[in-house]
């Protein structure tokens, strides 16, 4: 018994010519072919809905072109193609507008044109279904109440914004301390709203270079500026129809923000270098770990920007604040880095995970994947004990206690200690300590003269 899953019907009325068919279909093991002489007999057995039916345009009981309309009425998915013994371009074209996939003519290299339309068609088929399988798998990452792990009180108020923000396209401002998840709570906005079949596209502003911000955004065309070798597509057309994240939007220099306030207005942008206007229509997601109105007050922040962007704020309670979803969350991580590396199912002693909830965080939700992952290295047997937990963060006092320095060397241990902390990123350890980023560079040039 033929078990294929690619189903192909034939109609035709000739047996001769039928059989020809038939037989030339099933020389590909693949294929299931199953035979009809008649429209009335195709009907009461399209129930069974193949991929494919290849029908002859004049049948005993009807017409080629009726029984398309009622096969496509029934099942529009189904790819029909048409055989016919006449050549009229008329009749082929009206054929392919009403839904035919294809119509080929009853000549010598029938065979030939019939593998190549079905081999097409059934590579087409794979891809669609691997393009809706990932849609599926994207959409099922990105549910909220699966991919953003807790039940604390200040993260449940979380999920209610991210529906509310999930049935509209208002704008979203996404608020919150540096780790909290500014991105996947964009992303769970975006695939689950109505654009979630068009792109996310994410930029960080605070990574890109101030002279290439415009660039990165906007586009360029090919001799724009040196180096400028090729066009480049930008984001904001990148997103079109869908969402575009700008994250750490309080980064932006108040040129560029006056640029991506005129793209909004007037839903246009033009490429660096160019004089083409492209029309835009994304939906715009922004994120930051600063305070955009007080970012107004001082005016380092357009305020005609702002309340172009404000709109639903989303804030992200920082991890400290979000209690036993500390330890859910060091399980979730516990339980995924296992299962990538081939371990054995780790578990947290009692006492572990009252050190895990006894911690800050200032790193937050990464900084903790970052501790339990080295946590499972560290451990012996199948449990995590607290010495197994070791924070890359500990509180500056405490770590540099007991030990003589002038105040130079605790400054410098200070700004040595919140760059390990935060991946080295100068410009955020400069904003949390609240000194220059040439301080900074000029104590690291110092610590490096004196090693």
């Amino acid at each position: 018994m033929n078990t294929a899953s690619f189903t192909i019907f034939v109609v035709e009325d000739d047996e001769w010519y039928r059989k020809l068919l038939v037989y030339t279909l099933e020389l590909n093991p693949d294929y299931r072919v199953v035979a009809f002489e008649d429209g009335k007999s195709l009907m009461d057995a399209l129930k069974e809905k193949p991929q494919v039916i290849t029908l002859d345009y004049r049948l005993p009981d009807t017409n080629g072109e009726d029984l398309l309309k009622k096969i496509k009425e029934i099942a529009p998915e189904i790819k029909v193609i048409i055989i016919s013994e006449q050549s009229e371009i008329d009749t082929a074209v009206e054929l392919l507008k009403n839904g035919a996939y294809d119509y080929i003519t009853k000549t010598k290299d029938i065979k030939d044109r019939l593998h190549n339309v079905i081999k097409h068609i059934r590579e087409h088929s794979s891809l669609q279904e691997r393009i809706e399988t990932l849609q599926s798998e994207v959409e099922k990452k990105y549910d909220f109440q699966n991919s953003i792990i807790g039940q604390s009180e200040p993260l449940k108020k979380v999920f209610g914004l991210i529906k509310k923000a999930t049935i509209t396209n208002i704008s979203v401002i996404i608020n919150g301390e540096t780790g909290t998840g500014k991105e996947l709570v964009a992303k769970a906005v975006h695939y689950n709203s109505e654009k979630k079949e068009s792109p996310f596209v994410a930029v960080n502003m605070s990574a890109i270079p101030k002279e290439l911000a415009e660039s990165e955004l906007f586009g360029h065309e090919k001799g724009a500026f040196t180096g400028a070798a090729n066009r480049h597509i930008g984001k904001f057309e990148q997103a079109n129809g869908g969402t575009l994240f700008l994250d750490e939007m309080g980064e932006m220099d108040k040129t560029l923000q006056a640029k991506i306030l005129r793209a909004l207005q007037e839903k246009e942008i033009t490429r660096v270098g160019g004089k083409e206007v492209v029309k835009i229509n994304c939906r715009i997601v922004a994120a930051t770990h600063r305070d955009l109105l007080e970012e107004v007050k001082a005016g380092n922040f357009r305020e005609d920007l702002y309340y172009r962007l404000f709109g639903l704020t989303i804030h992200l309670p920082p991890l400290r604040e979000r209690g036993k979803d500390i330890i859910v969350l060091a399980k979730h991580f516990i339980d995924e880095f296992c299962k990538e590396n081939g371990l054995g199912k780790k578990i947290l002693s009692s006492d572990a995970s009252k050190k895990l909830l006894g911690y800050g965080y200032p790193g937050n939700i990464r900084e903790l994947k970052s501790v339990v992952e080295l946590a499972v290295v560290m451990s012996e047997g199948e449990t995590i004990q607290p010495d197994d937990i070791t924070f890359g963060t500990k509180d500056v006092i405490a770590e540099m206690s007991g030990e003589e320095m002038s105040l130079k060397e605790y400054n410098q241990r200070i700004i040595q200690l919140y760059l390990k902390n935060y991946d080295n990123d100068i410009k955020l350890v400069a904003q949390k300590l609240d000194i220059g980023q040439s301080t900074i560079y000029r104590m690291l040039k110092e610590i490096e003269e004196k090693n």
